[in-house]
């Protein structure tokens, strides 16, 4: 059964029910929030209820907040008022019919449709000396009792408020044939070239898989080929106030070879990225968590085209660089490498459909 999660303020006015905490966003549509606050009129005083879900980017943890300054900006915000209701009877989820039936007439409903060019929650890895809650983005759906939805004078107390983190989450679509690619170099001191091409097994692989990386070389040269490098990359941007790409490598295996010059080589290679190898390096992109549960490198962002996004953007790469020696009277001085690079889809499967709702909540 899944798990209702319920969030109650300190005056015990509202509670917030939330029937789940990821909402998939399958690329051309995101997942509808739906829940239920349960309201209490006697300890309102006249005041309404609000509930909000906010898409924020945190560019610096709690404790580096000065003179009332937060290191956090709303990417993307929408209100609605709860109570007293503000759009009559509106149709409401099997969800919310089955939170209604335990928390009775003093039941609210809400939804908020995301718009589908939204990031996704992504942390960035903090360093093994780095406190305070990660940089990166998050979604947060909050309750709260005030007299209007958004006055800047009006001060609400930190006991008129009751909030759940959600995340935003996408999985892997049905796989295709994997890419490949193909270059040839010709090297100083030499009229033919290497013919190197690469390519992957699949176009999607699942965190935790090994990679298969089949690599081809066709050596018209007559350098002898030693060494096949086999990297992997995340590049990860952040678009914000502006649009910077950090790369940062996250898996390296090199393989001693002996490819003879005039020769024609095939063979594939496994290589597996995994965060549990990457557990020193700051500011790696890893998947949005809720409270202290294990998590895995960012997955590749999906979108619809060009469409515009801010916050995190994910993507990776495969490296593939066959190094050469140099042969004749010049030695390694005509050494060099050639270097192709291939795409890659880095996600997690799409569960099992879970169609079953409980009743009973669990306090988040």
């Amino acid at each position: 059964m899944s798990k209702v999660y319920k969030k109650t303020s300190g005056n015990g006015t509202i509670a917030l029910y939330l029937g789940k905490r990821d909402f998939v966003d399958h690329v051309d549509r995101v997942d509808v929030v739906d829940g239920i606050v349960k309201v209490d009129p006697s300890g309102l005083n006249g005041r309404k209820v609000f509930v909000y879900l906010a898409c924020a980017f945190r560019y610096g943890s709690d404790d580096l907040d000065v003179i009332g300054l937060s290191f956090r900006r709303d990417i993307w915000m929408k209100k609605v008022q709860v109570y007293p209701a503000a759009d009559g009877n509106p149709t409401k989820t099997p969800m919310q019919e089955s939170l209604l039936k335990k928390v009775g007439e003093q039941g609210c409903p809400f939804s908020f449709q995301m718009p589908t060019n939204l990031p996704c929650s992504v942390s960035l890895h903090p360093g093994p000396n780095d406190n305070g809650k990660a940089c990166g983005v998050d979604f947060e759906v909050k309750a709260y009792i005030a007299k209007e939805a958004s006055n800047p004078d009006e001060v609400i107390d930190k006991k008129d408020t009751c909030r759940l983190m959600i995340r935003k989450i996408q999985f892997a679509p049905t796989n295709k044939a994997g890419p490949k690619v193909e270059l040839s170099k010709q090297f100083m001191m030499s009229d033919k070239p290497i013919h190197l091409e690469a390519s992957l097994e699949k176009e999607i692989y699942y965190h935790g898989d090994p990679l298969t990386v089949i690599v081809k070389i066709n050596n018209e040269t007559s350098k002898t080929i030693k060494k096949i490098k086999v990297s992997v990359d995340q590049l990860t941007s952040v678009v914000l106030y502006s649009s910077d790409t950090y790369a940062k490598e996250v898996c390296c295996e090199e393989f001693a070879e002996n490819i003879a010059a005039n020769s024609i080589f095939e063979k594939s290679y496994q290589v597996t990225p995994l965060l549990s190898n990457n557990k020193e390096k700051r500011g790696l992109a890893v998947d949005g968590k809720l409270k202290d549960e294990d998590t895995n490198l960012a997955s590749t962002t999906l979108s619809q085209g060009d469409k515009e996004m801010q916050g995190i953007i994910i993507h990776y790469k495969v490296k593939v660089t066959v190094t050469a020696s140099g042969g004749g009277l010049l030695g390694g001085l005509t050494g060099s490498d050639v270097v192709v690079e291939l795409p890659l889809t880095l996600m997690s499967p799409k569960p099992a459909d879970r169609t079953d709702v409980a009743v009973d909540a669990v306090e988040a």
